[in-house]
Formats: C-alpha cells, structure tokens, sequence
C-alpha cells in the first residue's frame, strides 16, 4: 500500500502512551503488508516497529519495520525469546491459517490459530508485567465464526449483530471465535497482583472482518477471495470460474478501510469501548453483482460459474451482512469505500496501474 492509498485517522493517542514497541504478527500477510505500511507511515520512526512472519519478510516489507523475525506463532520459546528483547506495548497479532487449508488440516490450524494466539496473548501479560501497565492486544476475527444452519434462515436473519448465530462450522471460525474468549479472559479474568492493587494487564480488542479485497495483493485462496479473483483475473484478461453461486452473498470491505478500522480502534479510549469484539461492515454484494461491477470497467471479461460444494457450504454459513452500530457507535466507525467507490476510487485505478491494462 502507498501512502496515497492511506486515510490517517484522527488519533486519540497521547504522548505518554506512544512508548514501547509494536509487535506484528503475520506480518507478510495481506493486511500484514499494508499495515506495517501504515504504522511507518505513522509514526515515522519514533516507535519500534517488529515484523514477525512464518517466513523472513520480504525486503520492501522489511524496510517499515525496526526488526524482523522468521518465527512460528506456535513456538513459545522463539516467542517468550522475542518479548524478551523488546519492551513490547502492543500486539497486533495477524497470523493465522485461513480457513480452505484449515479445513485440509484441521490439527494445524488448531495449533498455529489457538496456541499460537495463546502465546502472543501471554507475551502480551508478561510484558505488561515487566512494564507495569496494560499491553494493548489487537486482533483482526472474522465472519468465520458466524454460523447460519441454512440458507433461508441466512436470508431471513439479514444484518447479524455480534451476538446472534455464534456456531461456526469451519475449523478457521472455531479457532477465532476461541481466541476472541481466550482475549475476554485475559481482558476481563486475568489479573496482574502488585503490592495492594489489581489490575487487568491485557487490553484485548477485536474486529470481526467480512471479506477483505486489496488492490496491492494477489488474492491466496480464501474462502472469499472469488471477488478479488474476479477483478484481478479480468484485469489480466484472463477467464475466471467463480466457486459460488451468483446468488452468493456476504458482506466486504476495501484493505484500506480494514487497516483504518483497526488503527481507529486501537486509538479509541477504553472507557468509550462497550465491547471487546466489533462488527464492520461495508458493503455486501452478490457474487453477480461484483461480476456485473467488475464488467463496467473491463467489458470484455469473460466470468462463468462453477461452485464447489465445501466453499459454497462455508459462504452459504455466514451472514449476508453484518450489524457494525455499536463500531459506529463507540468509535465512529464510518467506511470510506462503499461498493461504488470502491471500485472507481480505489480497485480498478490501483489495478489498472499493476496490470498495465
């Protein structure tokens, strides 16, 4: 992501909390990529930036971070080796294993999405402790953890709120739907006894996402990349067979909005927070109608339909569109990019300028 493409929000930071480093896990990831973008961008060098990936980050990645390890989430050692070198005061913890390869290997999942998710939560407790203050602990869910039984009652139910229709049915949604429990406890549960007093060393906050399409990354197979793949492959002037239905509908949201909602929600104060875990929302389309969108701008692209039965269950299991008042509510929470500009504004020049097209 270029600078061009970010909307810095407005901050509620003060000078005594800007301290301490930020720990991104799954750095070179999709949103691992604009984030550590965005946190550069930011704080332009007055914080201590680490970059944590499964696999060494790539230069350009690298390059916004103060240092960068090749480490599994899983590895409590490499972890609690980490916490120790750096005076750790967030955690932005991205990595995980998404839901098509989990399905494949239920048991990696639980390891890399569980315990690798305990770990960070427990570096976050053990630097809070040496630090003497709450260590803040960011974490993107996802709509995964929704599950509707059937695609009437998915109809009927519309706009879900984050307490409605919680019986996930992918290996991927039970594990974030864990963590999001695991962050209540050390949030609300786990406590740091010093001298006479007793208090909460996590500050555990989470955004439940819809799904994510970026201009600046290639899509890698998720569960709800066949918008993006829709819009790179006709870029490229390639054909491309949709795995769901056109009927298919769940609610999205642009990168940039994703990366912004998360920064506003790191910046919120904690008083203004009622919940732990929030729903955002953007824009929740049809999978014929992001096929009709994308046709606008490349009318020659040639989109056909042939859904696979795994993927289409898992789509058909979340909600059309999720309820995000109490984001707006709490934290202003408001989208940039509705359906519209999204495209216009935003996928298409960005793109347009990638492909040559």
């Amino acid at each position: 992501m270029t600078n061009a493409t970010m909307t810095e929000p407005k901050s509620n930071r003060t000078a005594a909390t800007d301290t301490g480093a930020i720990l991104v896990s799954g750095a070179g990831g999709e949103m691992g990529h604009a984030l550590l973008a965005a946190l550069a961008h930011r704080f332009k060098g007055q914080r201590e930036i680490i970059g944590m990936d499964v696999r060494e980050l790539s230069q350009d990645r690298a390059a916004h971070t103060s240092a960068s390890y090749a480490c599994d989430v899983s590895d409590a050692a490499a972890i609690d080796a980490i916490a120790l070198k750096h005076d750790v005061s967030e955690v932005w913890h991205l990595a995980a294993l998404l839901s098509t390869r989990g399905e494949k290997n239920p048991e990696l999942a639980l390891k890399v999405n569980v315990m690798g998710s305990a770990n960070l939560l427990k570096l976050a407790a053990d630097s809070a402790t040496r630090r003497g203050s709450a260590v803040k602990f960011l974490f993107p869910s996802t709509i995964a953890v929704y599950g509707v039984p059937t695609l009437a009652l998915k109809r009927a139910a519309g706009r879900v709120t984050e307490d409605q229709c919680l019986e996930p049915i992918t290996m991927y949604g039970v594990n974030k739907r864990a963590v999001e429990e695991m962050g209540r406890y050390y949030a609300r549960h786990y406590r740091l006894l010093a001298a006479d007093r007793a208090e909460c060393t996590v500050d555990f906050r989470s955004i439940r996402f819809p799904g994510i399409i970026s201009a600046d990354t290639v899509p890698t197979g998720g569960t709800s990349d066949y918008g993006p793949e829709m819009l790179h492959s006709a870029a490229q002037g390639k054909a491309y067979a949709c795995f769901v239905r056109p009927d298919a509908r769940i609610p999205f949201m642009t990168m940039p909005d994703a990366v912004r909602s998360l920064m506003e929600l790191a910046d919120a104060p904690r008083e203004k927070l009622s919940r732990l875990v929030y729903n955002v929302s953007a824009f929740a389309p049809s999978a014929e109608e992001i096929a009709a969108k994308v046709r606008e701008f490349f009318p020659t692209a040639t989109m056909s339909y042939a859904p696979t039965i795994e993927r289409q269950r898992i789509v058909d299991s979340w909600p059309e569109d999720c309820d995000d008042s109490a984001a707006r509510r709490d934290w202003n929470w408001k989208p940039q990019h509705d359906f519209n500009r999204a495209f216009a504004e935003y996928l298409v020049p960005k793109i347009r300028a990638r492909y040559g097209c």
